[in-house]
């Protein structure tokens, strides 16, 4: 067995249950054999090396420890996992990324190596960048990590010229997309989208049925036009409405919906997008999936907002120029001022393509 690839899947089974902290896996090996595992509990809860510690209890002592990040050697609301590591007498540690936070950065380790642990750093495994991307911009910054994601079709359309969407890709594709939102903290769309689509924007299995865990639904609708009706409305999990200040009034329908409403100072004729990332920030949304549409995309753009590009692209031609593009807004005058797509990596998804990559102006 790979014992850090078993600790990075462990991770990646809690990512968007953690937030704000970092989703973190460890596996504890003595004599070539794995004695205890541990994940990241909900905030408050155990980190991932104190679980794993509390699984093997003295047998412990002398054990080999990989883990995906590299332990807090500060108080937060739990205490420093390094003091605990160091009495419990692990022997070795390797670690997959040091921890992005300026206060334990290179600190956590320094520390397991001077009370005698040896500490290996395995920086090479896939995944582990994309596993703490959003963390590292979130506590530097008190921002999101914006994902923008959309499923186009060959000709670059996401919907027919009336409007028809549904389905552009085939069922692996929109598993996938499941799988994302799934470690994603918050979905969030534009209002045209509600109008056209009537999306559930739940996590869902491949029997369809809800995973435990919903991320919070994001609706950005300057004029509070949500109908009553929506099946965003039926689902498990958070719903948050926003609307800016050019609305006269909340329709009392939306007030009766169950969803949070937020008023935002109003930017031209919507949402101030760049406030409202702030407000998520601080309410500890640290992964953020935009699925749509093309205007809100656009807007996110626009404002240089977008971290990441997840495109699902599906081998059809759909054409019209009034059929829909994946992302609008005012877009740019000059190719020199595009966005360039960066660290690109494509994968087959059944008969569609998944091309994800990082946008640098």
């Amino acid at each position: 067995m790979d014992y850090m690839e078993r600790a990075i899947s462990l991770a990646r089974g809690k990512m968007g249950k953690t937030s704000p902290n970092p989703a973190v896996g460890a596996v504890l090996v003595k004599s070539e054999n794995v004695i205890a595992e541990g994940s990241t509990q909900p905030p408050g809860g155990d980190h991932a090396e104190i679980v794993a510690l509390k699984t093997a209890g003295s047998n412990a002592m002398k054990s080999t420890l990989y883990v995906t990040l590299e332990p807090c050697c500060i108080y937060g609301k739990t205490p420093p996992c390094t003091k605990s590591l160091i009495e419990a007498g692990i022997s070795k540690v390797y670690i997959a990324s040091k921890d992005p936070n300026p206060k334990i950065n290179g600190n956590g380790i320094r520390e397991l190596q001077n009370s005698g642990i040896e500490v290996n750093l395995l920086t090479h495994y896939e995944g582990i960048k994309e596993l703490y991307q959003g963390f590292s911009k979130h506590i530097k910054t008190k921002l999101p990590f914006v994902t923008t994601k959309y499923a186009m079709s060959l000709d670059g359309k996401i919907a027919t010229k009336t409007g028809e969407s549904k389905w552009i890709t085939g069922d692996s594709a929109r598993f996938r997309t499941h799988a994302i939102r799934n470690e994603s903290d918050a979905v969030m769309v534009g209002i045209n989208t509600v109008l056209y689509d009537d999306p559930q924007l739940t996590s869902r299995d491949i029997n369809g049925d809800p995973f435990p865990n919903q991320p919070m639904r994001i609706i950005v609708d300057s004029k509070g036009r949500t109908p009553p009706n929506s099946k965003l409305f039926n689902g498990p999990g958070q719903t948050l409405i926003v609307t800016s200040t050019n609305i006269k009034s909340i329709p009392e329908e939306l007030k009766k919906s169950g969803a949070e409403l937020l008023n935002l100072e109003s930017k031209g004729d919507g949402v101030d997008l760049e406030n409202l990332l702030v407000l998520l920030g601080n309410r500890g949304v640290v992964n953020l999936l935009v699925e749509g549409g093309g205007h809100l995309a656009g807007s996110l753009f626009d404002l240089g907002l977008v971290d990441r590009v997840v495109a699902f692209i599906a081998p059809t031609i759909i054409g019209g120029i009034n059929a829909p593009s994946p992302v609008e807004g005012i877009g740019v005058d000059s190719l020199s001022k595009s966005f360039n797509i960066m660290n690109v990596t494509t994968e087959k998804i059944g008969d569609d393509i998944l091309v994800i990559g990082y946008p640098q102006a």
